[in-house]
């Protein structure tokens, strides 16, 4: 099977429930940056030292779970196809809210704004917190387009999940830097 098609090449794309959709669709901008969200984990993972196994595991389930969100942003409302997804739920976010409270928990009180960066999976980490926030804003924006036959209420575990995971991010640069041995840089205002 060659990887190329030639379906899209006037602009439109097949959603995974099958419809055929113009590319510039919140839609898919939503599951476009959901998809680059989840390379720049896969980046964040290269770059994570040997030494924490557990991190690339954590990582790695969250790559599995926005998957799962890739593939219900590019379902279409009222598809069939919504029942037989996993549902992004409460609890998909209470996963990365037990792991926030555990990094955080090993942090030292934060008394300003970082700078991203430090070590190089913090810098990633930061660089994905980034992805997550536009990919949040996308859904968000994709849950108000009653065009596209969307409702806040359809999509309200998926903008719970990106907006927990954001979160996660920001508290995952900050142990990476820490456990490395990497200051990190305030804000000088």
């Amino acid at each position: 099977m060659k990887i190329y098609t030639k379906t899209g090449d006037r602009g439109t794309t097949s959603l995974f429930s099958g419809e055929r959709v113009l590319k510039h669709l919140h839609r898919v901008e939503a599951y476009g940056d959901v998809d680059e969200l989840n390379s720049v984990l896969g980046t964040l993972a290269a770059s994570l030292p040997k030494e924490k196994p557990e991190l690339l595991e954590e990582i790695q389930r969250i790559q599995s779970e926005l998957l799962h969100v890739g593939a219900w942003l590019a379902t279409a409302p009222g598809s069939s196809l919504l029942q037989e997804l996993k549902q992004i739920s409460d609890e998909s976010s209470g996963f990365l809210e037990e792991a926030i409270d555990r990094l955080e928990e090993t942090l030292p009180t934060l008394r300003g704004f970082v700078l991203p960066g430090g070590h190089m999976c913090a810098a990633w980490a930061h660089v994905a917190r980034t992805v997550c926030r536009r990919a949040e804003r996308h859904v968000v924006r994709l849950s108000a387009d009653r065009q596209e036959g969307e409702t806040v209420e359809r999509l309200q575990g998926v903008i719970m999940y990106l907006n927990r995971l954001s979160d996660y991010l920001f508290l995952f640069a900050r142990y990476c830097n820490s456990f490395l041995g990497v200051p990190e840089i305030l804000w000088k205002k």
